[in-house]
């Protein structure tokens, strides 16, 4: 059959394929499940007529091929979030097409609240396979469950998985056993009232929990004991701030010397071989080798360098992740996100602005209200992305060398403060009507990440970035080039290699732009430039500084002698003319400046996509003129002490 509620499926099985609906509770294991049937080969995207974004992939056990549809996240069939409204109707009220088979995933350790979403899908005509998760966690809260006694209970197939180390044996042959059974509820229900249904409902799962449960002795669990420490609300927030910190300590200082490495590979022998290969095949124009050499190769190079820097990044993160931890900072950060009118729960698309803006405004989704959807999108580009964090590795590691994961901490942090001053003025002014909702979220139990599943979310990740980033780094910088390239004054020939940067058409176009900076310690058409191609992809800021200087870094350098290289001295020489003499005030001034201001396009598109045209340009318009008067403001005030 086709995909459930007619999304194409074709290309990713043959038509007629088996289609299998993944559903279960947040934190239930759902998407570490549908990751190891498909390993992680999936598409995203989103159901027709709605905002709801689906996995979809291809599970291939043995002979068989089956796809699979990942649903998001669901309590309940009673909805009170647009994820829950979209599995509402493709499996009960959409009749049209539904899928061939349901695999509920449940938590072990939460078995009875689990259990509900069971009960309302046993109502109706499916093939139903209970798939229990998180076993050992249930174990050490003292737990056992009778898989056998539950699917007697239940009358529905159950089979216990652990899909965190992709041990998913057993339910292949369940499936495909199942398959050739007729749909059926398992379950009758009484007509009655919707409060009636609910009575029964809890009622079925309480013999089901009472008959196949065993509870040893209570004990005082890891989490139970680790939760008094990190929800406390003084202890909480400075945990959560030393992880952070930790997180860029780490990711500065371990992948300092992969981005030597790889820098002088894209300098050094690389350059050289595409230089001595240009000339062999007759390419060894000065334009030819510019685009090649200078372009592509130095600035694309210059980028590349920090996928170490992120990948570490996009693996802390996702170690904190598969902990249980990111789900306990949402509690923490209740407090804040009150006060400007957001539950907690919008903090979690904030974390994942910090890895990329355009799934972190897709994700404002599961907010309750249009209203909370809308802050939340326009607050979300306040994030610092991993996009700036290149740039402010880079700064750091030119300004302040001994102390480059300070100073990038100290960015994030300015980051958080800066979403809460623009939700208390977007609170005060747009949505003073607006209430807040008490924070309701699962805390999972804490556990050990595996390093299979860490390091499949990081290169998941990491090659979402690349992908998305790749395009559009190598269309700028082809741009830019060509704008070099071109003469804005006479004498010169297009391409001439005698060209100035300044006197190119980039370097008058940046001029003019310039001015506008100079109260910030910054009106350098050089340095003004790269924040013109930064509203394409951030990424492009530094290729575009490589190209602009074209200079290149020396290699084999140490991290402590990188401020010593040909392009630190040249931007260091910049900051301290355009800023007159007050280059570490400018510096911070650009940096702010860089968090603050307009998202990239992509960023805008998925903006523009959730909460319209009209608040987006109204976003646009106000980050540009709040990171003006910030990184004026911090010029002015820093320059009295720098």
């Amino acid at each position: 059959m086709a995909d459930c509620h007619g999304a194409p499926v074709s290309e990713f099985a043959p038509v007629g394929t088996p289609t299998i609906a993944l559903v279960g509770a947040p934190n239930a294991g759902k998407s570490t499940l549908f990751n190891a049937l498909t390993g992680a080969s999936a598409t995203m995207g989103n159901y027709p007529g709605t905002t709801v974004e689906v996995a979809r992939g291809v599970w291939r056990p043995a002979d068989a091929t089956y796809n699979i549809v990942d649903f998001p996240g669901a309590y309940s069939l009673d909805p009170v979030s647009p994820d829950e409204a979209l599995t509402r109707e493709l499996l009960i009220d959409d009749t049209r097409d539904r899928p061939d088979l349901i695999l509920a995933t449940v938590d072990t350790s939460n078995l009875a609240r689990g259990l509900y979403l069971v009960a309302q899908l046993a109502e109706h005509p499916y093939r139903l396979v209970v798939v229990l998760t998180k076993s050992d966690v249930a174990a050490k809260q003292g737990l056992e469950v009778d898989p056998v006694a539950l699917e007697r209970e239940l009358g529905v197939p159950v089979v216990v998985l652990d899909p965190r180390r992709r041990d998913v044996g057993g339910v292949a042959e369940l499936v495909a056993r199942q398959l050739h059974v007729p749909a059926a509820a398992a379950r009758a229900t009484t007509a009655g009232d919707e409060f009636a249904q609910a009575d029964e409902r809890f009622e079925w799962i309480d013999n089901a929990v009472a008959a196949a449960t065993v509870r040893n002795e209570h004990r005082d669990t890891v989490t139970e004991a680790v939760d008094r420490v990190v929800l406390h609300p003084v202890a909480g927030p400075l945990i959560f701030l030393a992880a952070m910190f930790a997180v860029f300590q780490i990711t500065t200082t371990v992948a300092a010397p992969l981005q030597d490495g790889l820098d002088a590979f894209f300098t050094g022998p690389l350059s050289d071989w595409a230089s001595a290969g240009l000339a062999r095949i007759g390419l060894g124009y000065p334009v030819v080798q510019g685009l090649i050499v200078n372009g592509l190769i130095g600035g694309v190079g210059m980028v590349l360098t920090f996928v170490p820097l992120m990948a570490l990044m996009f693996l802390c993160l996702a170690v904190l992740e598969d902990s249980g931890y990111m789900a306990r900072a949402a509690v923490v950060a209740d407090r804040l996100m009150r006060a400007i009118g957001l539950p907690g729960k919008a903090f979690i698309p904030l974390i994942v602005g910090f890895g990329c803006n355009v799934p972190a405004i897709a994700a404002t989704r599961v907010l309750a209200t249009p209203e909370q959807r809308r802050l939340t999108a326009l607050l979300v580009p306040f994030t610092s992305c991993s996009a700036r964090l290149t740039v402010y590795v880079m700064l750091a590691q030119t300004f302040f060398p001994d102390h480059a994961g300070t100073v990038v901490f100290a960015m994030y942090v300015v980051s958080i403060a800066l979403v809460a001053l623009a939700g208390l003025l977007l609170r005060g002014t747009l949505w003073r009507t607006m209430g807040s909702d008490p924070l309701v979220i699962d805390l999972p139990t804490y556990q050990l990440p595996t390093a299979r599943l860490s390091l499949s979310v990081m290169w998941s990740r990491l090659k979402g970035f690349l992908n998305t980033a790749g395009g559009i780094i190598v269309a700028t910088v082809v741009v830019i080039w060509a704008l070099q390239s071109t003469p804005a004054v006479g004498g010169y020939s297009w391409g001439d290699e005698d060209l100035a940067p300044a006197d190119s058409a980039y370097g008058v176009a940046s001029g003019a732009v310039a001015p506008v900076f100079e109260p910030a310690g910054f009106g350098s058409w050089s340095l003004t430039g790269p924040l013109v191609t930064g509203f394409l992809a951030k990424e492009a800021v530094i290729s575009t500084w490589a190209q602009t200087y074209a200079l290149e870094d020396p290699s084999g350098l140490e991290p402590k002698e990188q401020g010593t290289s040909d392009l630190a001295a040249a931007v260091r020489a910049d900051f301290d003319e355009a800023s007159g003499g007050h280059r570490i005030a400018a510096v911070w001034a650009y940096m702010i400046f860089l968090m603050a201001y307009t998202p990239c396009v992509a960023t805008l598109a998925a903006q523009r996509r959730e909460i319209g045209w009209k608040w987006t340009l109204l976003g646009l318009v106000g980050q540009l003129a709040l990171a003006w008067a910030l990184a004026v403001g911090t010029f002015q005030l820093l320059k009295v002490f720098f």
